[in-house]
C-alpha cells in the first residue's frame, strides 16, 4: 500500500513540474492581430512589433477582428491562415528557421502586410542605381547623379524619364533593351531595366540628331 502511494506521489510531482525543471524550454508567445480596419500586426509578449526572431518554437495567438480580413502567416516550414469570414481567436504552434517570413491579409495583400526575419539572413540587395533621362523639344539627356552617362557596369537600373514635349520622345535601346515614350505623350515614366554589356543609345524618333550613347561593361574598369 505504501509503495502504491509513493509511486502516485512521484507521478503527481512529475506532472506539476514546470518546463524549466524538466529541461524543456517553453515556446515563446507572439500575438497577431488583423482588423477591424486595414491593419495587421505581429507583436511579442511585451507588445513590441516583431522584426527579427531566433530560430525555435513559438506559440502565435491570432486575434482576427473582422469578417472582411484574414491572417495569413507563411515562410520556411510555416503555412497558416485564418478564414476571411471567421472572427475570433486562433492559436498556432510553429517552428521557424533561418529565413524571411511574411504575414498578410489575402483579401488586401498589397495594403495589409508585414514581414520579419529569423536567424542568419543575408541582407537584401541594394536598390538599383537611379538614372535620370529627359527630353525636351531641343535636347535629350541621360544622367547619373547629375553627370552625363558615358559608361555603366552591367546590372539593374531604375531609369526615370521626364518627357516634357509632345513633339519628341525618349527611346532607349541596347542589348535586350527597347523602351520608349510616346511622341505625343508628355509625362514621366519609370523603367526598371537590366542593362547588359554593350553599346546603348537614347534618342528621339522624330529628330535623330537628338541622341546620345553610352557603354555598359561587364566589370568596373581596373
Amino acid at each position: 500500500m505504501r509503495r502504491v502511494l509513493f509511486i502516485t506521489a512521484l507521478a503527481a510531482v512529475a506532472v506539476s513540474l514546470p518546463a524549466a525543471a524538466t529541461g524543456k524550454s517553453a515556446a515563446t508567445s507572439l500575438v497577431g492581430t488583423v482588423g477591424p480596419g486595414l491593419t495587421i500586426t505581429l507583436s511579442d509578449a511585451n507588445g513590441a512589433a516583431v522584426t527579427h526572431l531566433d530560430p525555435g518554437d513559438y506559440v502565435v495567438s491570432i486575434d482576427d477582428r473582422s469578417s472582411s480580413h484574414n491572417y495569413h502567416l507563411f515562410g520556411p516550414g510555416v503555412e497558416q491562415a485564418t478564414d476571411i469570414e471567421t472572427v475570433g481567436m486562433t492559436t498556432w504552434n510553429i517552428t521557424v528557421t533561418d529565413g524571411t517570413y511574411s504575414f498578410l491579409c489575402d483579401a488586401h495583400p498589397t495594403s495589409m502586410k508585414g514581414s520579419f526575419t529569423v536567424g542568419n539572413v543575408p541582407p537584401p540587395p541594394p536598390p538599383p542605381t537611379k538614372l535620370s533621362g529627359k527630353v525636351t523639344a531641343r535636347t535629350i539627356s541621360l544622367k547619373n547623379a547629375g553627370s552625363k552617362v558615358s559608361s555603366l557596369v552591367a546590372g539593374t537600373y531604375k531609369v526615370v524619364v521626364s518627357d516634357t514635349t509632345k513633339t519628341q520622345n525618349f527611346h532607349l535601346t541596347g542589348p535586350g533593351v527597347n523602351r520608349k515614350t510616346g511622341v505625343k505623350a508628355r509625362k514621366t515614366v519609370t523603367w526598371t531595366l537590366a542593362l547588359n554589356p554593350g553599346k546603348h543609345t537614347y534618342r528621339s524618333d522624330k529628330k535623330r540628331r537628338l541622341r546620345g550613347t553610352f557603354i555598359v561593361t561587364a566589370e568596373p574598369p581596373a
